[in-house]
């Protein structure tokens, strides 16, 4: 007799209601600002990541495009920086999310440890903080819009300078982000594990 193997269950993110922001690197925020075209003709998607509980600016990254490498690169580079979050909460588009399943963006969090949460569609005030940054940087780094993407990062650069060590919060009893802000003890690792699952499943 042969016996039916077990199928494996997929991992499904967290949606609401989500964790709270505890400390640093309980949930790092990330999303794609609205793109914008440059004056020569380029349009501009900024990547933006933060730390939910200091509202530190771990990246804010001028990308051609919401494709799954370009945005892993970036990631892979925040991890090396400051190590793993517990979490990520995003929205639903791409590349966080796939129509069919969990998207490769989101498996290799998995991988990593991190588990993806994801806000419910129109429903930006879940992921508030980094909502509120992203009004912030567009009225102080898109416009006037540059001449190109080198210089626009420029601008996002000189923006996330002054946001996280030189800007008062006054929803950190006017601390800046940096001060409040400390790396991860959780490290990127050299090789990626595999997605282990319960016995159970």
């Amino acid at each position: 007799m042969v016996k039916s193997r077990k199928k494996k269950r997929e991992m499904i993110p967290r949606s609401f209601p989500f964790r709270g922001y505890d400390h640093p690197n309980a949930v790092w925020c990330a999303d794609f600002k609205g793109d914008f075209k440059l004056k020569d003709g380029i349009r501009c998607y900024p990547l933006t990541i933060s730390d939910g509980y200091s509202r530190f600016l771990l990246c804010c990254k001028g990308l051609s495009g919401t494709k799954t490498y370009d945005t892993k690169k970036e990631f892979e580079r925040c991890f090396r920086e400051y190590g793993l979050p517990n979490a990520i909460r995003t929205d639903n588009g791409v590349p966080f999310a796939a129509g069919l399943g969990m998207s490769l963006l989101s498996t290799w969090w998995i991988k990593l440890g991190i588990l993806p949460e994801r806000i419910r569609p129109g429903k930006p005030q879940e992921n508030g903080r980094h909502e509120r940054m992203h009004r912030t940087l567009k009225a102080e780094a898109v416009y006037p819009i540059r001449s190109s993407m080198k210089q626009q990062q420029k601008s996002f650069d000189r923006f996330r300078a002054e946001y996280n060590f030189e800007r008062p919060h006054e929803a950190l009893g006017q601390k800046t982000p940096s001060q409040l802000y400390k790396h991860s003890t959780r490290i990127f690792p050299n090789r990626i594990p595999e997605i282990r699952y319960p016995d159970h499943f």
